[in-house]
């Protein structure tokens, strides 16, 4: 079956909710790349948190290295890539930060141990041993007991605003296709296909 693009959003949307079924874990890990102030790239995984026409969003400690990396130089590239399914979405984009009120909503949504572990992990910074870090988790959880615990002020997300989006799908003998979505100023998306 052709590749065909109508609406590159409620493409990945298909797409995801097909990883979601095939993928043995974590259909919304993406690699996150960031460049530090020499212009070296940084690259890790992530979760898509959630996404809509307004960019892809995931969160982090503010202080960690890709933190300060996208608070220098707020650009990125995303690419998922779901094995199973033999395809992949390249996204490449502007960054900026989520609202004061998404950032509250969603760390409300997690699990009490990872809102402590938010608190107690200095993300990024040396470490002298496990024990150091499992210290800190319990005075954490000692502090704010059975009540609320509130987001921490160097906790936040982040929105990927697309400005490209690749889509890829295997095809045999590597005749792949390839389909790329750049965002028309007047709204819409231009496509454009590329060889494999």
């Amino acid at each position: 079956m052709s590749l065909t693009v109508e609406e590159p959003i409620e493409l990945f949307r298909t797409w995801l909710n097909d990883a979601g079924k095939s993928e043995p874990n974590d259909p919304n890990a993406m690699s996150l790349a960031t460049v530090d102030s020499d212009g070296m790239p940084s690259l890790r995984m992530v979760l898509l948190k959630s996404f809509d026409e307004h960019g892809f969003v995931f969160y982090t400690n503010l202080g960690s290295r890709k933190g300060r990396e996208l608070a220098a130089n707020p650009k990125a590239a995303l690419c998922f890539h779901w094995k199973s399914l033999q395809r992949q979405v390249r996204i490449q984009g502007h960054v900026e930060a989520v609202s004061t009120a998404e950032a509250d909503a969603y760390f409300a949504s997690r699990e009490r141990d990872k809102r402590i572990g938010a608190w107690a992990s200095r993300q990024s910074e040396a470490m002298e041993g496990r024990w150091e870090l499992e210290k800190r988790v319990a005075a954490y959880a000692l502090k704010f007991g059975l009540g609320t615990i509130p987001r921490p002020e160097f906790w936040s997300g982040f929105r990927v605003v697309p400005e490209r989006i690749e889509f890829w799908k295997a095809h045999p003998f590597r005749l792949h296709e390839r389909v790329v979505c750049t965002p028309r100023a007047e709204g819409g998306w231009d496509k454009l296909t590329l060889y494999p």
